[in-house]
C-alpha cells in the first residue's frame, strides 16, 4: 500500500472527519482559517463533537 501526502481544507463536521479516516494510513494535514480551531486540534482537542475524533486525537500519534 502506497502512503501519500494529503491535505484537507476545512476542520468542520466533513473535513476533519474525511481528515480523522485518511490520517489513519497517510500523513494528513488539515488547513483551517479559524485559528481557534487549528488550535485546538495541534492540542488534540477536537473543535466538534464526535466521539470517533475525539478517541482518536486522544490515543494515536
Amino acid at each position: 500500500m502506497k502512503n501519500y501526502t494529503i491535505a484537507v481544507a476545512g476542520t468542520g463536521y466533513v473535513g476533519l472527519s474525511i481528515a480523522t479516516l485518511l490520517s489513519q494510513h497517510h500523513q494528513v494535514t488539515a488547513v483551517d482559517v479559524i485559528p481557534e480551531k487549528v488550535e485546538k486540534i495541534n492540542n488534540r482537542i477536537s473543535p466538534i463533537q464526535d466521539e470517533y475524533i475525539e478517541k482518536y486525537l486522544a490515543e494515536k500519534d
